[in-house]
């Protein structure tokens, strides 16, 4: 990636540069110019870009910005910086543009390219209203449209429908390179989170898992009969979170809600194990929420969740306010699961109890109920994944960029990082996603899926961390992302250690040095 840029990255400059270098007309040399997404450079692109070179003596080609593309919830799958240098990478592209506008009227009516080419495909059927514009400015100043010839068409949507390509460690480069980051810079926040303290708050669910085999079905009834193997239990719910938070070697505080039951010695004892210091309120009438999946021959065939829902004691609320207003610590995580601390009534009161200075994370991943991350205002970070935050703003359609925008803004947030599963996390620093501070994007970097339970929860613990140690979102983003992939990569929830995150920074830098 840096010897791409060295080599051609010259060629990348804004359109005021690119003026004041061709000059105005009339010219002695030639300028044409060409407009696109290039999202995957296909030989469709690269004629068209060859037919307009022969028009001219100095080829421009300028690209829409990522905030600007909305072909697709995940689109451009390239990101601009990325897109841009490709593009530059070809001789015959003599300067090339990331426009920062939504089409290129206004850099057409600043350069007065003499030549406006675009594809043949845009005069079939009758032009767009678009080429019609753009048509009706170049003709103002005198200059011409050229359409170049069609006789090979492709689609970038199609091709990246048909197999998208693997960018996840290309994106990475792009991403390190435009923060002005290293590998290093992450080696070096991994290697001091374990320096910082963090109060979790949140509901403790148990885990169970009830291993059978499948013997046969009833010939009477819908009954299946299956025979008993094992049965293991593992704590979960914020519990997990506080897990992987002292797995990375935070100091850790966990409040929560258990029941008078076995469960809670379950859970107690576990976390104390792991030395995280449980500041748990034992509620004596209702269970320890426990989810046992029973699994046959591989697959889960029924979960049978023993729960009590109903919003927790006003004694209860009461002390878990005073805990989190006394207690010592660098950060509060709220981890909202919906089983009894986290409401709209709740909310506001144990938000107020955070001490001023104490770093604000709220995250919410609720599975069967439905919780509302906008509750959560005016936190520091929020790690929500699109489900929850499509509920939250009643938002089916927008695409991802539009979405984390509008629920930056919502929630008053400083950062929001919106994990989308197997499609990786997005992160928004900045209300004005079509500026400046468009949203930072990657893809996950898990390599095998074994269970991606419990990845959200790894996020949340190294984004935490990080931003913690560095305040810096693209870094916390990366190692929370790095950890999350680990994750995935095991069998069950299972605390994520900082060797385990190192080996996918040194994994990165293997992929990136293509060794």
């Amino acid at each position: 990636m840096e010897e791409l840029e060295e080599r051609y990255g010259y060629k990348i400059k804004s359109a005021a540069d690119i003026a004041e270098i061709v000059g105005s007309r009339p010219r002695k040399k030639t300028v044409i110019m060409c407009h696109g997404v290039f999202d995957i450079v296909h030989p469709g692109h690269l004629r068209h870009m060859i037919y307009a070179k022969t028009k001219a003596d100095i080829l421009i080609v300028s690209i829409t910005r990522d905030a600007h593309i909305d072909k697709g919830q995940l689109r451009p799958h390239v990101p601009e910086e990325l897109r841009a240098l490709n593009i530059a990478a070809f001789e015959v592209v003599d300067c090339v543009i990331i426009d920062k506008n939504s089409t290129p009227l206004e850099n057409i009516e600043l350069i007065k390219p003499d030549y406006f080419a675009k594809g043949y495909e845009y005069i079939q059927d009758g032009a767009p209203p678009k080429t019609h514009l753009e048509k009706a400015i170049v003709e103002s100043y005198g200059g011409q449209m050229i359409f170049t010839p069609g006789d090979l068409v492709y689609s970038s949507s199609n091709l990246i429908s048909l197999s998208p390509p693997k960018l996840k460690y290309d994106k990475l480069a792009v991403l390190l390179s435009a923060e002005k980051l290293s590998l290093e810079d992450l080696r070096i926040t991994l290697s001091t989170i374990n320096k910082k303290s963090v109060h979790v708050v949140g509901d403790t669910i148990v885990d169970g898992i009830t291993r059978t085999s499948v013997i046969g079905g009833q010939t009477k009834t819908p009954t299946i009969s299956v025979r008993y193997e094992e049965q293991k239990d593992y704590v979960g719910g914020a519990a997990i979170v506080a897990k992987h938070l002292r797995s990375a070697g935070a100091e850790v505080i966990f409040s929560t809600i258990l029941g008078d039951d076995e469960k809670r010695k379950f859970v107690v004892d576990d976390l104390n194990n792991m030395g995280i210091k449980v500041n748990y309120h034992s509620d004596f009438q209702r269970p320890t929420t426990y989810k046992n999946a029973i699994v046959a021959d591989g697959y889960r065939l029924l979960k049978i969740d023993t729960v009590d829902n109903r919003q927790i004691s006003d004694q209860i609320l009461k002390k878990l306010t005073v805990a989190i207003s006394e207690g010592k610590t660098d950060s509060i995580v709220f981890s909202d699961f919906r089983h009894g601390i986290f409401n709209r009534q709740t909310i506001p009161e144990l938000t107020r109890a955070i001490p001023k200075g104490v770093f604000r994370v709220a995250d919410s991943q609720v599975a069967s109920r439905w919780g509302n991350i906008t509750e959560f205002q005016n936190f520091d970070l929020i790690t929500p994944n699109e489900r929850e935050a499509r509920f939250s703003l009643s938002d089916q359609d927008s695409n991802l960029r539009a979405l984390a925008s509008n629920l930056y803004k919502e929630t008053n947030c400083k950062t929001l990082m919106l994990t989308l599963g197997e499609r990786g996390v997005l992160t928004c620093c900045d209300p004005d996603y079509l500026g400046l501070g468009a949203p930072l994007f990657i893809d996950s970097f898990s390599d095998t899926v074994l269970d991606s339970v419990g990845a959200g929860d790894a996020f949340l613990a190294y984004a935490t961390l990080s931003m913690l140690t560095q305040n810096n979102p693209a870094i916390a983003m990366i190692l929370g992302s790095f950890a999350a992939a680990v994750e995935c990569e095991k069998e069950g929830n299972i605390p994520v250690k900082p060797e385990d995150v190192l080996e996918k920074i040194n994994l990165a830098e293997r992929n990136l040095r293509f060794d």
